[in-house]
């Protein structure tokens, strides 16, 4: 990738110029920090899929992915840059050599999962959302749990927003361990993501056996993991396991990311689901699967609870997650939920 964004950049005359140019050949999201013997050229991506942040301190600025990542180094927050913007940077001073544009689609998945809750994209903390997410859910749900829990680390935010709001307690029936692997989903193995993602998890007997739990986990994307956390706690004694994602049922392959959950369609037990239902004749309109007041959306949702053995199940509405973040549907890119582009 680094000697394509360069090939791109060299058909043009100036550096300015040919980042413009790379912005516009690039199909999806590539931040570019290109360095020179003077300085640093930070370029976000045209529809600023992904955040760059400037940091500052008396003798230095820095750029980066997370806008915590240079508290302890002695930065303080100096500027986020908007969509394509390109700045010039050297420890004097940070010059924009091309302004930001109008139109932007930042993923929303940064504030769901992605994102470290210290971190803040456009202005919104990532903890804070994840608070505002779980009370929405909370408000939309009839389940009675005795306990609210969290799959860590993601789904803990999440969980303490619903706890909050629906007066539930919050507790942690299983802590996780194995600080090696904090992302189970990164081996191409699914055999040794699923060895990973159990190894993790290890289980409060006290806070398990003979109630009734109510789990919230970031998302359900093959449903695997999930699941085998789901027979887990039955196995150590759960009455119930109620389900709540914090986002929506994940329908499209992402096309811009290439650290997305869904980057295979294949792989999401939703178009597995939708794909049975094909087999047995029925017209398939994916529309309908986005919309939470389909009956098409509910069969789905119920095969699913039903394949992977949870009590209930109930997504996150795309509505109320938007709402939970706080800036407008515009400004988001909300395709691996309802393919909008």
């Amino acid at each position: 990738a680094t000697e394509l964004a360069a090939a791109l950049i060299n058909q043009k005359s100036t550096l300015v110029e040919g980042i413009l140019y790379a912005q516009e050949k690039i199909e999806g999201s590539m931040s570019i920090l290109l360095l020179t013997p003077e300085g640093i050229y930070a370029s976000r991506d045209k529809f600023g899929r992904t955040p760059i942040v400037i940091g500052h301190k008396d003798d230095a600025y820095c750029a980066s992915f997370e806008s915590f990542a240079y508290i302890n180094l002695g930065y303080t927050d100096y500027k986020e840059l908007g969509p394509g913007e390109i700045v010039y940077m050297t420890p004097e001073s940070v010059e924009t050599v091309s302004p930001p544009r109008e139109e932007m689609k930042i993923c929303s998945f940064l504030w769901v999962y992605y994102g470290y809750p210290t971190s803040s994209y456009e202005g919104i903390n990532v903890e804070s959302m994840r608070y505002e997410c779980g009370k929405l859910l909370a408000k939309r749900d009839e389940a009675q749990p005795e306990v609210v829990a969290g799959v860590p680390d993601s789904g803990i935010a999440h969980a303490i927003g619903y706890a909050n709001e629906s007066g539930i307690p919050f507790a942690r029936p299983f802590i996780k361990y194995t600080p090696t692997w904090p992302r189970s989903f990164m081996p191409q193995n699914q055999g040794q993501r699923n060895l990973i993602a159990r190894m993790k998890l290890i289980p409060v007997d006290a806070l398990i056996r003979g109630k009734k739990l109510l789990l919230i986990d970031d998302s359900i994307v093959r449903g695997t993991q999930l699941g085998e956390t789901t027979e887990f706690l039955y196995q150590s004694g759960a009455k119930e396991v109620h389900i709540r994602p914090a986002c929506p049922p994940l329908l499209y392959g992402c096309k811009y990311l290439n650290f997305s959950r869904s980057s295979s369609e294949m792989d999401l037990i939703t178009r597995r689901v939708i794909k049975e239902i094909e087999q047995e004749g029925r017209e398939i309109d994916l529309k309908n699967y986005v919309n939470p007041d389909t009956p098409e959306y509910e069969e789905m949702v119920g095969r699913i609870c039903k394949q992977l053995k949870f009590t209930t199940l109930q997504f996150q509405r795309l509505d109320d997650m938007i709402e939970s973040v706080g800036i407008g549907r515009e400004k988001l890119c909300t395709y691996c939920w309802d393919g909008r582009e």
